[in-house]
């Protein structure tokens, strides 16, 4: 049997005292589930683990319905598997080595939205910043950081994403995951 390594990227947890799982929690959830290897990055919902599972959507929903059951809310997952990940990072748009990983960042998407839904985004009027979509994810280079990110408020509008489970991470943290789930 053949086991590939995974990463579970998690939406909107431990944010402003919001949604609180506690890492060794986490591992525990995803122990419980049969995964083995099981770590966790930082404290925004990164976990990485191995399993022979080969449906990365298949495990979300495991994932989605095990932490509701252990802290009583709902929370979005997202799992992709090492070779996404990779992938994700080699096709970046944009310039990663030279800059900052506050600048960039990777939002990961439950399923590859039509340009239509970006239509509405008038892409030269936030300047500096600047998107690009990628396979499932969408790219963004924003100099000021995420948090002071008009752009990324726009791109993150119900007309965009309804019906998209999204979660973003910074350049850093998906190199981070790279490496993570390398092999």
């Amino acid at each position: 049997m053949t086991t590939k390594k995974y990463a579970a990227l998690l939406r909107g947890i431990n944010v402003g005292g919001a949604k609180k799982v506690p890492m060794a929690e986490l591992r525990e959830v995803l122990t419980d589930l049969g995964l083995t290897g099981v770590q966790t990055y930082l404290q925004s919902g990164n976990a990485v683990f191995t399993s022979p599972e080969k449906d990365p959507g298949a495990l979300a929903r495991e994932l989605e319905r095990a932490v509701e059951a252990r802290f009583a809310f709902r929370v979005a997952c997202l799992v992709v598997d090492g070779e996404y990940l990779r992938a994700v990072a080699e096709a970046c748009p944009f310039p990663a080595a030279e800059l900052e990983g506050k600048q960039l960042h990777a939002t990961f998407l439950s399923a590859q939205p039509g340009e239509e839904r970006f239509a509405s985004i008038d892409g030269p009027a936030y300047l500096p910043e600047e998107y690009r979509i990628g396979d499932r994810v969408v790219y963004l280079y924003a100099p000021d950081g995420l948090g002071r990110s008009k752009l990324g408020e726009a791109l993150h509008k119900p007309a965009v994403l309804k019906g998209i489970d999204a979660t973003t991470r910074n350049w850093n943290t998906v190199v981070k995951l790279v490496e993570l789930t390398a092999g």
